[in-house]
């Protein structure tokens, strides 16, 4: 898979690269602008917002070579730091380096609200111009612009952003073209000085910044095969996480449309409930385990702090507002509105939470790499939620989709709500709580009876997506690693035959295809291709899902990084990004299919 890029022909598109450190990200397109960024939290408001200001040139910084014929973007290998080469006509060349800083300091992790650029002459003399254009409140204007002896500080929400650089102020504040020298530096955040020298600040935190990464990917388990997407996914899926308190965020933009010309634009800055099982497979099969640690203890935290119901998404920090508004400042992406900010799902009822914390929780009983594991307390703090998808697990919800003007009574939560059951029934064995372990299993034993029965579809003969309805679902292939249902159940391997026939447009897997509140769905969800490939794998049909599974790294952009949707027809990459669901499941799909580390020397 390439991971550098010419420039490319749209002004806006997906071919971006994250960047961050756990408390804020920015995303860096292939000509080194940086076109998003929300500051000072990954849920704030983005002080660089090109990527959602249709043709307007808002909402952003770059580097502006004269003369410029090529631009080349990577990532410093194994790390979260993106160059870009800028060459003009000439040979004239510069080096932009953007990273946000993170290492430990003073024995404490360091990571502020901070993006470094560093510019650089490589070759000749480069005429440059440096533009720095933010915005506020969602693509408002700056409303006042201060010049100090070495900062310039944007104001216009409510915080300020300060940029601290040894270039001219005067030449960005008045865009003017100079001479590229010798290296300058841009470090953007919260309005306070920096303690020493531009220059030696911005090297000495690339340098540690840089050993930070490097440290973190040596120690991940990772497979033989596929191991650069699997470590790209690993280090994205980090820069997902907000560390404060361990949530994982969907991804790191809103609005991004799922399709062309769509009103399908949602804000994904937030945590659903139901990423927590993919999310910490993939943590725990690469060894992630002080993020996965923390990811658990805010799954915890909201399932002991939270009066039922649960609600399948929460803020960064749980108790905030996602009420759902629209952003009137900006048009979208390529003039794709509208521009959420909050989402309207967090007033759904989806009984596929409570299974889903519950099955994430469970790690903490079964992992010993753990510092504190779960006990007696954890597993009756557990059980209210186990009683309550007892109770609904036959009552109509808005499903795994969302779906915003009808109810069902979705196999994937049913079988969600028969998963809270199910792993309360062996957690009881684990603590030797026959009693309990006994009334929960009964419990389990009689709700995947029902369910099996009330989902199969005569039509199809398969398991259709609700309860006595016959729509195709492809949330069903996950049954088997939920299970459900055995791979080798007959049921099943018929299931993923009908879905795979049926769902499948153009070698792309469908969520579903039947009409919903916005019509028929149009691209592809992207996470779809990786539970098709686990499905197959599970049947024994390992050399078709190795053949979707390298397709599908084919698909992600020149930086590794896929969103959430693909069209099966142009193949373009639509839907938020990064798509923390696509991420984990690079990890996740290519632990499975890889083959093992002894195979590498192997004769043949």
């Amino acid at each position: 898979m390439p991971n550098c890029q010419a420039s490319s022909a749209n002004p806006v598109d997906l071919d971006v690269a994250p960047i961050g450190n756990g408390r804020i990200a920015a995303l860096v397109n292939n000509r080194g602008r940086i076109v998003w960024w929300c500051f000072p939290r990954l849920d704030s408001d983005p002080v660089f917002s090109r990527l959602l200001a249709g043709d307007e040139e808002k909402g952003f910084s770059d580097v502006v070579l004269h003369g410029q014929v090529s631009a080349r973007a990577q990532y410093v290998r194994n790390t979260a730091i993106v160059e870009t080469i800028l060459e003009d006509a000439a040979g004239n060349a510069v080096r932009v380096t953007d990273f946000a800083p993170r290492f430990k300091l003073f024995e404490r992790a360091f990571h502020p609200a901070q993006i470094v650029r560093r510019i650089e002459p490589i070759k000749g003399l480069p005429r440059v111009t440096l533009r720095v254009r933010p915005t506020f409140n969602y693509g408002g204007p700056v409303e006042n612009v201060a010049v100090g002896s070495n900062h310039i500080r944007f104001s216009g929400g409510t915080d300020v952003l300060r940029l601290t650089t040894d270039a001219p102020l005067s030449y960005i504040v008045h865009e003017t073209p100079f001479a590229l020298t010798q290296p300058v530096s841009l470090i953007f955040g919260p309005d306070e000085p920096l303690e020493s020298a531009v220059d030696s600040v911005a090297r000495e935190f690339y340098e540690r910044t840089r050993r930070y990464w490097l440290n973190w990917v040596r120690g991940l388990g990772i497979p033989l095969d596929w191991q650069s997407a699997i470590i790209r996914a690993a280090i994205t899926l980090k820069l997902c996480s907000f560390n404060e308190t361990g949530a994982i965020i969907a991804a790191h933009t809103t609005s991004i449309p799922e399709a062309p010309h769509t009103p399908r634009t949602w804000d994904y800055r937030f945590c659903w409930l139901r990423d927590a099982a993919f999310v910490i497979s993939a943590l725990n099969r690469l060894g992630a385990t002080k993020t996965m640690e923390s990811y658990l203890n805010y799954i915890t935290t909201i399932a002991m702090d939270v009066e039922p119901p649960l609600q399948p998404v929460y803020g960064i920090i749980p108790n905030q507002s996602l009420t759902e508004r629209t952003a009137p400042d900006l048009s979208g992406y390529r003039g794709m509105g509208p521009v959420r900010v909050g989402n309207q799902a967090v007033e759904q009822t989806q009984h596929d939470a409570y299974g889903s914390v519950i099955l994430g929780a469970s790690h903490m009983f079964i992992d010993e790499r753990l510092p504190g594991m779960g006990d007696e307390a954890l597993f009756r703090r557990l059980e209210p939620l186990g009683h309550r998808a007892q109770r609904l697990y036959i009552e109509p919800d808005a499903g795994p989709w969302e779906y915003r003007g009808r109810q069902r009574i979705h196999t994937y939560s049913a079988t969600m709500c028969w998963v809270a059951c199910d792993r309360l029934a062996r957690l009881a064995g684990l603590l030797s709580l026959e009693d309990r372990a006994g009334y929960w299993r009964a419990t389990a034993d009689k709700m995947r009876d029902d369910i099996l029965q009330r989902a199969w579809s005569p039509k199809w003969g398969a398991i259709a997506g609700a309860l006595d309805h016959d729509d195709l679902d492809a949330s069903a292939l996950l049954l088997a690693d939920l299970g459900l249902l055995g791979a080798d159940d007959e049921r099943y391997r018929r299931t993923v035959e009908v879905i795979g026939r049926e769902l499948s447009r153009n070698g792309f897997m469908m969520r579903y295809i039947a009409e919903d509140d916005f019509g028929a769905p149009e691209t592809s969800f992207l996470v779809c291709q990786f539970w098709y490939a686990d499905a197959l794998a599970s049947i024994g049909e390992v050399a078709r899902a190795r053949d979707i599974f390298s397709d599908v790294l084919s698909r992600a952009n020149s930086f590794g990084v896929l969103s959430e949707d693909i069209h099966p027809t142009t193949g373009e990459l639509w839907g938020n990004v990064p798509q923390t669901y696509c991420m984990a499941g690079i990890i996740n799909t290519g632990m499975r299919l890889s083959r093992r580390w002894e195979a590498a020397w192997a004769a043949g």
